[in-house]
């Protein structure tokens, strides 16, 4: 059994099929699938190189589940802006905050699922998670706004702290400490969204 410490090693052939090495067989992508929900750790190996492809792999299981019907978990909107970040200068905080995003909601969609269910049924649960994802990606969405170089509010403060004060001159290297000042800026703002967010009760 894989531990948190021990995954289980998943091997991929250049025919594309995956052995298991805890079991001794091949198994899909689907397999796959039912060992995250499982809560079965596994890490995926190229066997002709040795490279850890475990992250496309998992993309491609999300993929597959993406084009079952009724599967759909990720909005258009949602797949839009994403692919703009990459390469964006927000690109780097992305991972860390999508990570914390659905940490929080894994640990607090079966209170919320009891609690709602209990009150007033099903339906109103389902309505109450569904809000509380549109908070946390609004949450997500005003912290860029006030800190993407690329939104107008961020241009209005990135053309701020490039003006110098009246009287006085430009300091040569002026612009990396700015840039340097507005990433601290934009660290300290989502660590105080996150103190926030994992204070939910």
């Amino acid at each position: 059994m894989a531990t948190e410490e021990n995954p289980t090693v998943i091997k991929k052939y250049a025919n594309r099929r995956l052995y298991h090495t805890g079991t001794s067989t091949y198994v899909t992508l689907e397999d796959l699938a039912q060992m995250v929900r499982d809560g079965e750790d596994f890490i995926v190996f190229d066997a002709k190189t040795n490279e850890d492809i475990t992250r496309s792999v998992l993309t491609q299981i999300i993929f597959e589940e993406e084009n079952k019907a009724g599967q759909n978990l990720l909005p258009v909107a949602f797949l839009r802006q994403l692919i703009r970040f990459y390469g964006d200068s927000m690109q780097a905080l992305v991972p860390s905050y999508l990570e914390f995003s659905i940490e929080n909601f894994t640990r607090e969609q079966q209170k919320l699922r009891e609690k709602m269910a209990e009150a007033f049924g099903p339906a109103a649960a389902f309505k109450s998670m569904e809000e509380h994802v549109r908070t946390n990606m609004a949450m997500f969405g005003e912290a860029l706004k006030l800190f993407s170089p690329f939104s107008p509010r961020g241009e209005q403060q990135g053309e701020a702290a490039a003006r110098p004060r009246e009287g006085e001159a430009r300091q040569p290297g002026g612009d990396l400490d700015d840039l340097k000042r507005q990433v601290l800026e934009m660290q300290a703002r989502l660590d105080a969204l996150a103190g926030k967010g994992s204070g939910r009760g």
